[in-house]
């Protein structure tokens, strides 16, 4: 099987192929800001790495793949949410970063092999700025703050095609009013942000004052730590492109000398019947709010794989149903089969991963699937249908929903309990059981799952 993606650098299909000689594929995509819970808009990037991640370890071996993820805990909105709530910015991630654990676990995303902080990694960051700053690739405003010199990159906007007239008035590089003086040039960015009032106890020591790092230069920096200067591959949702990776490029290869990323991948944005997800539109939907309707989480990541990944998709209640469906029948599907190998095991299932390894054709790979499943289970091996399933991420029995005559919010509690088990946050789970308890319910758990009964009086 070999893999290729669509390469949002070259604009052409790729194979992904590990660089180094150790033969260790290289894998990099930006993580959540840990402000508040992940909506499904951002799960859908998350499930769409998930699968990246679970061929990569099919093709080169689980040994392979290194998998690395960064959490941002340090930025406007982080600060802001510190504040508002009068807590430290440690407890306030600290609190969405496990959230965000939780509902990887419960939609069944395997997890990074390094997950790397921004603020457990403030040296590296500076040190990557005083190179740029010794290679005139950078300089220090009158305030402390420093700027990247943007047209000291003659290759700045390869990724996202940018325009000079864009640079010049496009709003995504638009200077704000608090910092149109400092920079020498509208289209420069931040690496070191000089420490404000409204900042607070976050702040850092620098060479230029105290302060704290721009977004741009966490995963740069953190990449750079975890997987060298030249990775394989480098992922994330198309609202990243610009500017943030083009940022990331620019000042890792100004910083390095070397390419920063041999191939980058981008899954296209979520729509919610249609329209753009908002919180002023009431359409900006969490798992948690997807449970307490009564939705199982691997409903919605099914409901995630609906469309191509580098095509909008347009999700709706309705598509969970669909989702709770399909799973149904994949269910009764496996229920059916045996334990017995066969050698024509690997042909039966071999066009759903030509599907996935063709620039992740996910909506052919579920065509070939259930072409395959209408055929019926004779002669279909077990162990090759569970290898079709690691592939798609999809448990069967693990995380499906209680009975549904529990009320909803002793669903969302039994939902939370068990994600938190999953995540192996024990204090959590344990708190979650107390909660259901207390409320007349007891929840038994089981290898593949859990069910719900009411307390007898």
């Amino acid at each position: 099987m070999s893999i290729r993606l669509y390469d949002s650098l070259t604009r052409s299909l790729c194979e992904l192929r590990p660089a180094q000689p150790d033969g260790i594929f290289r894998f990099y995509n930006c993580g959540p800001t840990v402000y508040a819970p992940a909506h499904i808009g951002n799960f859908r990037t998350f499930v769409v790495n998930d699968i990246i991640r679970r061929l990569l370890e099919l093709e080169f071996g689980a040994n392979k793949v290194k998998h690395v993820r960064n959490l941002t805990d340090v930025d406007d909105k982080t600060i802001k949410r510190a504040r508002d709530e009068q807590r430290p910015l440690a407890d306030v991630t600290q609190q969405w970063t496990a959230k965000f654990h939780a509902d990887c676990a419960s939609l069944n995303c395997l997890p990074p092999h390094v997950e790397p902080t921004a603020t457990g990694h403030i040296p590296e960051q500076v040190d990557m700025i005083a190179v740029l700053m010794k290679k005139g690739n950078a300089y220090r405003a009158a305030d402390g703050s420093v700027y990247f010199k943007v047209n000291s990159f003659e290759a700045y906007g390869a990724l996202s095609r940018v325009k000079e007239r864009e640079l010049q008035t496009g709003s995504a590089l638009k200077a704000t009013p608090a910092d149109a003086d400092e920079k020498e040039d509208v289209s420069d960015f931040a690496l070191w942000k000089a420490h404000k009032p409204e900042d607070g106890a976050n702040a850092w020591d620098s060479p230029w004052g105290r302060g704290r790092p721009g977004w741009h230069i966490e995963c740069s920096a953190m990449s750079k730590k975890h997987l060298g200067e030249t990775i394989d591959l480098h992922t994330g949702g198309v609202d990243l492109l610009f500017p943030h990776h083009e940022n990331e490029i620019a000042q890792s290869q100004c910083c390095n000398g070397t390419p920063f990323s041999h191939h980058w991948y981008h899954s296209e944005h979520l729509l919610v019947d249609g329209k753009k997800m908002s919180k002023s539109l009431g359409n900006l939907y969490t798992l948690d709010e997807l449970v307490a309707k009564g939705f199982s989480p691997m409903a919605l990541r099914y409901a995630l794989l609906m469309g191509h990944p580098r095509k909008q998709l347009s999700f709706s209640l309705d598509s969970l149903h669909a989702a709770e469906s399909a799973l149904k029948t994949l269910r009764t599907y496996r229920a059916a089969l045996d334990g017995r190998s066969r050698a024509e095991a690997t042909t039966t299932f071999a066009p759903i991963f030509t599907a996935l390894a063709d620039d992740l054709n996910i909506p052919g790979a579920f065509g070939a699937l259930f072409t395959i499943v209408n055929r019926g289970p004779a002669g279909v091996d077990l162990a090759a249908f569970d290898r079709v399933l690691f592939a798609l991420g999809f448990q069967l029995a693990a995380l499906d929903l209680p009975p549904v005559e529990a009320p909803a919010a002793i669903v969302t509690l039994a939902a939370k309990r068990w994600a938190a088990k999953q995540a192996k946050d024990f204090a959590g789970a344990d708190a979650y059981r107390q909660e259901l308890t207390t409320a007349g319910w007891n929840m038994k758990d089981a290898k593949d799952g859990y069910s719900l009964e009411p307390l007898k009086p």
